[in-house]
C-alpha cells in the first residue's frame, strides 16, 4: 500500500488544538476549547529554583495541584500528552525577568535552556464540560481576581492567592460545589462563597476581563483557587527568569477530565 494512502488516526480535539498552536494558527484563550480534556497552567523555571517551587506547590495544593513535572532540559510531558512540545503547544506564554512581566510570546524555543524544569498545574477549566452536563452555565459571569489572601511561602516563592470567581444561581452553586469537589487535581470545591471583600478581591482590576459590575439579584459570587496564582508568585519571587502560560491560555492535555476525578 502506498504510504500516502495509509489511514492515520484522526486527531483528538486536544491534539488538534496543540498542533494548531505549534503551527501558529491558534492564538486565543482556551476556555471552553476541547471540553472534556484536562487543561493545565504551565510554569517553567531554572532547576536552581525548582525544589523551592515544588515545596510551594505542596504547601498550596488548592491553587497549585501539580499534574506533571518535566525534568531539566526536557520538553515532552510524557504523562499528560506524549509527543507534545511544551515550548510551542500553548497559544501564549508570559515571560518574567526579575519579577517583571516583560513580554508575551507564542514560542519559547528561542528562550529555552537545558536547566529548565517545567510544572503542569491543573486548571478549574477542566471541569466545565461536567458542569454544563449538570446544568451549570460556564460561558459568562467569570473573572480571574487577585486577593489579599497570602499563600504559604517557600524560599523566594510567596504572594497573594488568585481566584476564579463565577456568579451562580443558588441551585447552580450547590451542584457546582458537589461536582467540583470530585476534581482535586483541578482545584476541587470552592474556597469561598459570598462577599468578595472577605478575600480582599481586586474587582476594579481583574487579571482577565473588564471590571466586575455589581452582582445581579439572584446570583451568588463563588470562588475557586486559581492556577494563575504562580504568576503573582513570579512577581514576588523576582527570579532571574520564569515562563508561565499567559492567563487563560492553557495547555490542553490528552487526559480526559472524567478519568481524573473521584467517582
Amino acid at each position: 500500500m502506498c504510504p500516502d494512502t495509509v489511514d492515520r488516526p484522526a486527531l483528538t480535539p486536544a491534539q488538534q488544538v496543540r498542533m494548531e498552536c505549534r503551527a501558529g494558527t491558534f492564538r486565543r484563550i482556551t476556555r471552553n476549547v476541547a471540553p472534556g480534556y484536562v487543561q493545565c497552567a504551565l510554569v517553567v523555571l531554572p532547576k536552581a529554583q525548582a525544589l523551592d517551587f515544588m515545596v510551594f506547590c505542596q504547601r498550596n495544593q488548592k491553587p497549585c495541584p501539580v499534574l506533571e513535572v518535566v525534568e531539566a532540559g526536557q520538553w515532552e510531558p510524557k504523562r499528560l500528552a506524549p509527543g507534545a512540545d511544551l515550548r510551542t503547544d500553548l497559544p501564549l506564554y508570559s515571560v518574567y525577568r526579575h519579577g517583571e512581566r516583560v513580554e508575551d510570546v507564542a514560542d519559547i524555543r528561542p528562550l529555552w535552556r537545558d536547566d529548565f524544569v517545567s510544572f503542569f498545574i491543573g486548571s478549574n477549566t477542566s471541569c466545565d464540560l461536567a458542569l454544563r452536563r449538570a446544568g451549570v452555565q460556564t460561558g459568562k459571569n467569570r473573572w480571574v481576581l487577585r486577593t489579599r489572601v497570602e499563600t504559604d511561602p517557600s524560599g523566594p516563592f510567596r504572594g497573594p492567592l488568585v481566584v476564579t470567581m463565577r456568579w451562580l444561581t443558588p441551585a447552580e452553586l450547590i451542584i457546582a460545589t458537589q461536582l467540583t469537589s470530585r476534581f482535586p487535581f483541578n482545584h476541587g470545591a470552592p474556597i469561598h462563597v459570598g462577599d468578595p471583600a472577605a478575600l480582599g478581591c481586586d474587582l476594579e482590576h481583574p487579571m482577565t476581563g473588564t471590571p466586575v459590575p455589581p452582582v445581579p439579584p439572584g446570583l451568588v459570587p463563588t470562588f475557586w483557587a486559581c492556577s494563575v496564582t504562580p504568576q503573582t508568585v513570579a512577581v514576588a519571587a523576582r527570579t532571574e527568569l520564569m515562563i508561565t502560560s499567559a492567563p487563560s491560555y492553557g495547555f490542553i492535555s490528552d487526559i480526559e477530565s472524567d478519568k481524573i476525578c473521584i467517582p
